[in-house]
């Protein structure tokens, strides 16, 4: 009987071991569940359940946008996982506004793996005969409110020299496709990777076109130059010459390595698929590891030197 009960002790044992491999939990906070970043992080969480056979389960958190992430990481939360830009990170390790100096935990935030960049679409009706930024002067256009998008756009207005020009509106960029359809405004910007769940929504209702960026402009804004190709979206049939913003996934320093190895393989295994049925993953390579801000988590350093990657400097600095 006694052999009988270590036997059947043994065993539970084994059996909730397992169970705990199987349930390895981390939170990935993301963005609005009305974005594109958020449509993301769902299909990374359940790529990534595929990949490990559902050895690692991440839990999708929506998010007000990339400040709050990196601030919740502030707070140095157990196997927290979180989007953003690499140059939020940088303020908050410098403690420019709006995060605040002394919160040494942001020098803890380490780097895993890149994600689509955000991408500055500027729409306008096609029927408004708006073909460049300069026509935009005297017209009804949605910039969006203190977000990427908007800061982007009014900046870009105020280098082409049509600040107080363009009557940009500065709303929720949610009811832009609305207010285009019915005829209340000429266009809007917004940013997100390619292609654009709100820009197809327009275009499906109304024919739209995008605008470009010249040669000269590229050289007063800020941002990563990249193209959008013709037939991205219904009725743009040129390519579209615009700007990105990189952005990445991070965690803590005190994420155990395994979890971050483990995580950081199970994502690039998955993105393979990913991009089979969501374009935007397509534009994901290795290539990008360099624009994050560093450094990368010694888990994630491991995944990519047993790949054979050459890792920047600033990715496998010592902090």
């Amino acid at each position: 009987m006694l052999k009988r009960a270590l036997v059947v002790i043994a065993t539970l044992s084994i059996s909730m071991a397992n169970t705990a491999i199987a349930e390895t939990r981390v939170t990935y906070k993301s963005a609005k569940s009305t974005t594109s970043y958020y449509q993301m992080a769902v299909q990374v969480a359940e790529g990534v359940k595929y990949a490990s056979n559902s050895n690692m389960i991440l839990t999708v958190e929506e998010s007000q946008g990339s400040v709050q992430n990196v601030k919740e990481a502030g707070k140095n939360r157990a196997n927290y996982v979180f989007t953003t830009p690499p140059s939020l990170i940088v303020k908050a390790r410098d403690g420019v506004k709006p995060f605040k100096k002394g919160k040494h935990t942001y020098q803890d935030i380490r780097a895993l793996y890149p994600i689509p960049s955000l991408v500055m679409h500027w729409v306008v009706r096609e029927d408004s005969k708006i073909a460049k930024f300069q026509e935009l002067d005297g017209k009804d256009f949605i910039v969006g409110r203190g977000n990427f998008s908007a800061r982007q756009t009014i900046e870009l207005f105020k280098v082409l020299g049509l600040e107080g020009k363009v009557n940009a509106i500065d709303v929720e960029v949610s009811g832009a496709v609305s207010a285009l359809k019915n005829r209340q405004v000429q266009g809007f910007a917004t940013s997100s990777s390619f292609p654009a769940p709100n820009v197809l929504e327009a275009a499906s209702s109304t024919p739209i076109q995008l605008l470009s960026l010249s040669e000269e402009d590229y050289g007063k804004v800020k941002g990563t130059p990249i193209t959008i190709p013709a037939g991205t979206y219904p009725g743009v049939d040129t390519d579209t010459q615009t700007i990105s913003l990189p952005v990445g996934a991070y965690t803590m320093k005190s994420l155990d390595e395994e979890t971050a190895y483990q995580l950081t393989k199970a994502f690039w295994d998955a993105k393979k698929r990913m991009a089979k049925v969501a374009p935007w993953w397509g534009s994901v390579t290795v290539d990008l590891l360099g624009e994050l801000a560093g450094p990368l988590h010694p888990g994630a350093i491991r995944y990519y030197k047993e790949e054979g990657i050459t890792l920047p400097a600033h990715l496998v600095a010592v902090q």
